[in-house]
Formats: structure tokens, C-alpha cells, sequence
């Protein structure tokens, strides 16, 4: 039997300046629930988690909670002006209950001391203390409203191990496609300022997404049919008695009403970087280049060839260092040591973290920085109405002052401007922040398919894994070591980098009493034993056998709807896996040591 909801609205209404935003929205909590709250940007997301936290009030509709359930909710810009410091923030959001030491500990893992003063906090430091302040309760109900922008990727992956561990319910808003896939198990997407809800986590959601306009349009396709027909008949049928025919003159102006109202999907963006002539085949060559403030190893001795073409990605804890050796790649630094080179032809476009805009400026006047009121793009005059359409802009937003805008709308309008200038090069640091999901595919399709050479930022990891050729990761001192591949990748050649080194080490302190142990085996004995040779001549089958039963289990467990379908039947193939793989490990060591044993004797 379900359990009651926790917290529900149902029919919600809400209009702003005669637009309607929420039509017929609506959003159910149960215990336990992860649901990712998924829409454009300007759909209400926001919105309708500020309704279910009680800050907005609806025009219309229903919004029940539990009397007794508790409801924390993580803003995008939380006001901390009333505080001290940020322990007296974090703590003062604990109700008569709540344990402190919880506050404690996530001030700790989230790399806060707590002394820190409010107003001096980075974005990255005041989302943490958000964070610390809405997860100390433990409440019933957590609404959380992009809580990764401004993290690192360590503190990103952090978070979501917190959250998969925590009893609350919670529900996400996120442009991080891994992080809601990695948390989430329902879906409510609310298009056009009415919800729908999908069972199932994130990662199902573009293809039922796509399935549901699909049905749309094939219902409207028959609707404008029916609508034929009828006036087909209204002109040339056969008329019959008067109260029939206005029955169906009544009915006709009902079907008329309805393809009328339709909705249909709103024009996505659409991203075309202005290109330029080619850069020489080198873009950048620094040569043991070396920076430091202080003590504070910032790049020690780091060479790297950047040529054109590549699509290289920077990551790695907040205060690493990124920002500082992207400008030292792109010349706006000089390394205490070494030298950089740069190639030939270089045209440079540049998206800068700081997001710095000048809040009364218009969004035409900052894209076309005070000239007139056309761009050429690409070699074409437009208008600066029709360019910003592109970047889902309406036409009456032309002399919108900059300060009106929303976070996902400065984030449009700063890549807009950073994509009209003629570029070869692209410099994006941190660009994914605020972009809602479509933009940010046609920003990844964008990345992926520039022919010129690409530097970025980001602690998106879906990101990185579908644009990035490499990535470039901080280790200590200073120390960066680039690697093949997208995030995923790092990982694995980290991980199988550690595995390498802890065999090596542990074959170096093996090495020397296994070969004395075979060499006394080896005393007194002139061949091998029956049980020895018949286990060396059979091993090698076994193992190939263990190989290929390995791939098979590897294989059907990539399937990614086993786990929805069948959670115990992927864990007891989780199981037999990994059995296998230990199993083929004993076989391949004691082949390993009765193939030297054999050796030991005929030498």
C-alpha cells in the first residue's frame, strides 16, 4: 500500500504580467521519493519548489503538507546578511531536536571551519554553507534547487553519496545530467506550465520525453483531420433537421477551441559558433612552465602541446588552480618559469567564470557592445532581435536591462556574445552554469563539432565526456597530468594506475621469498608430479573459460534496463562476476607458479 504524501500541490495556477506560467501543475512527495524536477529555463521549476516550501503563494490550486513532516529548501541565492559566521547560519536552520554535532560534521566534509564571514564567501563557499544548513536537520522533505552549481567535482560526487544515503525525500533541480541520473528514481517534467510524472530516474527521461511529443503531434495531426472532415460536411453535406446541424456547427467550434489552444513545443535554441579562418597546426606549446603564489604551488614544470583540433578539458578541486593555468595556456599570464608558445592565426573567444556584467546595460546593447543594432555572424548581417531568438530570447527583451534577467538567461546571453566573435580558438570556463538540459545539448553538439580547438572548465562530468578529447587533472605540488579521454576515462586510467603501482609494490616484496620457496621446492624433486602436470596443461582452458564466462556476465549486465526490471537478478550477477573474476585470479597465480617451478627443475 502507497504511503500518504508528505507534502502535495495539485492544480496549481499561476500568472505573471498576463503570461500564465503554472496552468495545471502539480507535485506529489512521498517518503523516501528522489524526483527530478526537469523543465526548461522560465518553465516554474523554481517556482513550484518555492510553492512546495511555502514562500510563493499560487493563484489557484492546492498545496497540502503534513503537519508534522519537516520541509528544508536549498535557494539559489540564500540571504546570510543576519549572520555572524557561517556555523551561526548552518546552525540556526536545526529545529529543538536536531543534533549539532551533524551541523559539525558536514561543515567539515564540505571544507568549511564555520568561523568564515558570510560576506566574504565565494559562490562556491555560500552554496556549501547552504547546503550544510539544509541537510543538518535531516528533514522529511528536501527541495534542492541546483545545489551543484559552484561545486567541485569531489565535493559534486560527495554530495551524491550523502543524498543516496539520506532517509529524506527529496526533489532535484539540476542542469547535471549524472548527478540526477546517479540520485533520482522518478521524473515530473512540467512543460509548458502543466506536469507530468514518469516512474522512473532521470536517465529515461529524454526518451519518454520524445515519446510523449511524438503522441502530441500524432493527436493533433488527427485532430485537424477530424476538423476537415467536418467542415467538409458543413459545406457540402446533405442538410438534416436544424437542431442536428447546429449540434454539430456547436461540436465544430469545440474542435476549433481545442487545436486553437494547443501549445505546441516551444523553438529550441540554436547555437552556431562564428567561425574564422584556420589556426597553424600549433595553438599552444608551454614548455616547463611553473606558477606560485608563495609557498603555494600553483603548476610545477608542465609541458603540453596543444594542437588544432584537440578539445582539451580542465578539472579538479575548487582552488586547484584551473582558472590559473588556462590563463597561463591563453597568454593572459606569465609563468614565474618556464615559456609559452603560441601558434599562428589565433582567433580567440573567451567565456569568463566571473560572469561579469553590468546589471543596467540592455541584453542588445551587451551583444552588440554599443554598435548599432545588427552583428554579422559568420559573414552575415542580422538584426539583433533575430540573434537573440536564436539563444531563445523573445523580441521584447531587446532593451531588457541586464538585471531583469535570470541566472540561466545571463548564462545564454554571455555565451551568445562569446559566440558571435569570429573564433578559432574557444576558451569556456565553466560554461554549462544555468543552462537548462536543451541548451546545454546544443552546446555539447556545438563543443563536439567545432573544427577549431577547444580549452574548457567544468565540473560537469556528461559534459566532459561528450565533448573532450583529454582532461587535464591537478595531482600535488602542482603537479598536472593529462590523460586520453573524458572523465570516465581519467578514472579508469587513475584507478588502473593505482592498481598498476600497488602490483608493482607488492611483486617487489613477493618476488624474492616466491623465488626461494621454488627453489627449495625445486631440491630433492628431478620433474614435476602428475596432479602438477596435469594442472599446468589444463589451467590455461580454465582460465579462457573463466575469460569468455566473464564477458557474457559483463555483457548482460550492461543492459541498462536489467536493474529497474530485475534489482535482484543484477545483484546475484553482481555476485557470480565478481566470484568469476577471483576465481580466474587463482588459477592464473597458481599457473604462475608451477610454470616457474617447471622452469626451476629443467634449469
Amino acid at each position: 500500500m502507497a504511503q500518504p504524501p508528505l507534502l502535495r500541490l495539485d492544480a496549481i495556477k499561476l500568472t505573471f504580467g498576463g503570461t500564465p506560467l503554472l496552468t495545471d501543475a502539480g507535485l506529489s512527495v512521498s517518503p523516501g521519493e528522489r524526483i527530478a524536477l526537469v523543465g526548461r529555463n522560465g518553465s516554474g521549476k523554481s517556482t513550484l519548489l518555492k510553492m512546495a516550501a511555502g514562500l510563493v503563494e499560487p493563484q489557484d490550486g492546492e498545496v497540502f503538507r503534513q503537519p508534522s513532516a519537516t520541509v528544508r529548501y536549498l535557494e539559489q541565492a540564500p540571504d546570510m546578511s543576519a549572520y555572524k559566521t557561517v556555523h551561526d547560519y548552518v546552525i540556526a536552520g536545526l529545529g529543538p531536536a536536531d543534533d549539532a554535532y551533524r551541523a559539525h560534521y558536514l561543515l567539515d566534509h564540505l571544507g568549511l571551519t564555520g568561523e568564515e564571514a558570510p560576506g566574504q564567501l565565494s559562490g562556491g563557499e555560500a552554496r556549501r554553507a547552504a547546503l550544510a544548513r539544509v541537510l543538518a536537520p535531516e528533514p522529511d522533505v528536501l527541495l534542492l534547487d541546483e545545489p551543484t552549481n559552484h561545486l567541485d567535482l569531489s565535493t559534486i560526487e560527495w554530495l551524491e553519496e550523502e543524498l543516496q544515503r539520506s532517509s529524506s525525500a527529496i526533489v532535484l533541480i539540476s542542469h547535471d545530467r549524472r548527478f540526477l541520473d546517479n540520485v533520482t528514481r522518478s521524473t515530473v517534467w512540467l512543460d509548458r506550465g502543466t506536469t507530468r510524472r514518469m516512474e522512473r530516474g532521470f536517465a529515461h527521461f529524454e526518451e519518454w520525453r520524445d515519446k510523449v511529443i511524438e503522441e502530441e503531434e500524432r493527436d493533433q495531426h488527427k485532430l485537424a483531420r477530424e476538423i476537415a472532415r467536418e467542415e467538409d460536411w458543413m459545406r457540402y453535406g446533405v442538410t438534416a433537421r436544424r437542431k442536428r446541424n447546429m449540434r454539430r456547427v456547436a461540436e465544430l467550434a469545440a474542435l476549433r477551441s481545442r487545436h486553437k489552444s494547443y501549445r505546441g513545443q516551444e523553438a529550441g535554441a540554436s547555437m552556431v559558433a562564428a567561425e574564422t579562418a584556420e589556426s597553424g597546426k600549433l595553438v599552444v606549446e608551454a614548455l616547463h612552465i611553473s606558477k606560485a603564489y608563495g609557498e603555494r604551488k600553483i603548476v610545477t614544470d608542465f609541458s603540453i602541446r596543444i594542437q588544432r583540433g584537440d578539445r582539451l578539458g580542465l578539472v579538479g578541486p575548487n582552488g586547484a588552480g584551473k582558472t590559473t593555468l588556462l590563463q597561463l595556456l591563453i597568454g593572459d599570464m606569465r609563468p614565474d618559469e618556464g615559456r609559452v608558445r603560441s601558434g599562428v592565426n589565433l582567433e580567440v573567444a573567451t567565456l569568463d567564470q566571473s560572469r561579469s556584467l553590468d546589471p543596467e546595460d540592455t541584453v542588445a546593447h551587451y551583444l552588440t557592445d554599443g554598435r548599432g543594432e545588427s552583428l554579422v555572424i559568420n559573414g552575415e548581417q542580422r538584426h539583433v532581435a533575430s540573434y537573440m531568438k536564436d539563444f531563445l530570447f523573445k523580441p521584447e527583451q531587446i532593451r531588457t536591462p541586464i538585471k531583469a534577467l535570470s541566472g540561466g538567461e545571463r548564462a545564454r546571453l554571455m555565451l551568445a556574445r562569446a559566440l558571435a566573435k569570429p573564433a578559432n580558438v574557444l576558451v569556456l570556463d565553466e560554461p554549462t552554469n544555468d543552462l537548462d538540459m536543451e541548451t546545454l545539448d546544443l552546446l555539447q553538439e556545438l563543443v563536439a563539432g567545432f573544427p577549431g580547438t577547444v580549452v574548457l572548465v567544468s565540473h560537469d562530468r556528461d559534459f566532459l565526456d561528450r565533448t573532450v578529447t583529454s582532461v587535464l587533472a591537478p595531482e600535488s605540488d602542482g603537479m598536472w597530468i593529462e590523460y586520453a579521454g573524458g572523465y570516465s576515462d581519467m578514472l579508469a586510467q587513475r584507478r588502473q594506475r593505482s592498481f598498476d603501482e600497488k602490483a608493482i609494490k607488492q611483486s617487489r616484496r613477493d618476488d624474492k621469498p616466491k623465488v626461494e620457496q621454488v627453489k627449495s621446492s625445486t631440491v630433492g624433486a628431478r620433474k614435476l608430479s602428475y596432479k602438477q602436470k596435469f594442472a599446468l596443461e589444463t589451467l590455461p582452458g580454465k582460465i579462457e573459460a573463466a575469460e569468455k564466462k566473464i564477458v557474457e556476465i559483463e555483457r548482460r549486465m550492461a543492459d541498462p534496463t536489467l536493474y529497474q526490471r530485475d534489482p535482484s537478478g543484477f545483484a546475484g550477477l553482481s555476485a557470480q562476476l565478481e566470484a568469476e573474476r577471483d576465481g580466474k585470479a587463482m588459477m592464473e597465480e597458481e599457473w604462475l607458479e608451477l610454470e616457474m617451478l617447471r622452469e626451476a627443475i629443467e634449469g
